[in-house]
């Protein structure tokens, strides 16, 4: 399986931050709708809104832990659907193609990451989507795709996209540009630096980097 699946802890660490944080970044948000249409009407709405799109994510979770999947499919469109605007439908989206991927339905799997990194309402998920979306276009073999999406990523993860911008190079023939692009991944930080030096040495370098 490719690496596009490697992501889960930064995922859930993004769903602990939010159930700590998301208040507060909710209310910083609303200040300025405050003043013109009064705090406590607008601050009732985003709260139900909040709470009503954590409740579908929580049973989509239930149901996909409990072997319901279509359920949990179904629970997950909903919640695209009525609340695109709320990170728990950038999550829902997240794990939607994260199911699809692995029933091989990369098609599908490509349209819901299209979707989170389009709709997402935090650049950190949204560099999270784009990185998992271009991992599956190099997995697709779509090669021009992939690197459209790394070339213009931000600040996000830079090492995993230098990693994957290696691997683009290595599938060019690229050596030089790979092993660049690997070291750079390398000092910028990866989630499983031990990968990267096998790569390193697959295309004739030690691997030494730290």
């Amino acid at each position: 399986m490719s690496s596009y699946l490697s992501e889960d802890e930064q995922v859930e660490a993004l769903k602990k931050w939010w159930k700590e944080n998301g208040k507060s970044v909710l209310s910083g948000a609303i200040l300025g709708f405050a003043i013109i249409f009064g705090w406590q009407g607008w601050d009732r709405y985003q709260t139900s809104q909040g709470e009503n799109a954590s409740i579908l994510y929580s049973s989509m979770e239930n149901q996909l832990a409990s072997g319901e999947q279509d359920q949990g499919v179904e629970t997950g469109k909903r919640l695209i659907g009525e609340y695109s605007g709320s990170v728990y439908a950038t999550f829902a989206a997240l794990q939607l193609a994260k199911l699809s991927y692995e029933k091989k339905e990369k098609s599908t799997a490509q349209s819901h990451l299209q979707w989170a990194m389009d709709n997402a309402p935090d650049e950190v998920l949204s560099g999270l989507a784009r990185l998992r979306l271009a991992r599956l276009l190099f997995d697709m073999q779509e090669w021009d795709q992939a690197s459209s999406l790394v070339e213009a990523a931000g600040n996000i993860l830079p090492g995993e996209f230098a990693q994957l911008r290696g691997d683009l190079a290595a599938q060019r023939g690229d050596r030089d540009g790979a092993r660049t692009a690997y070291q750079q991944a390398l000092e910028l930080g990866v989630e499983n630096a031990e990968l990267v030096r096998m790569k390193l040495v697959d295309i004739g370098d030690g691997g030494t980097a730290s």
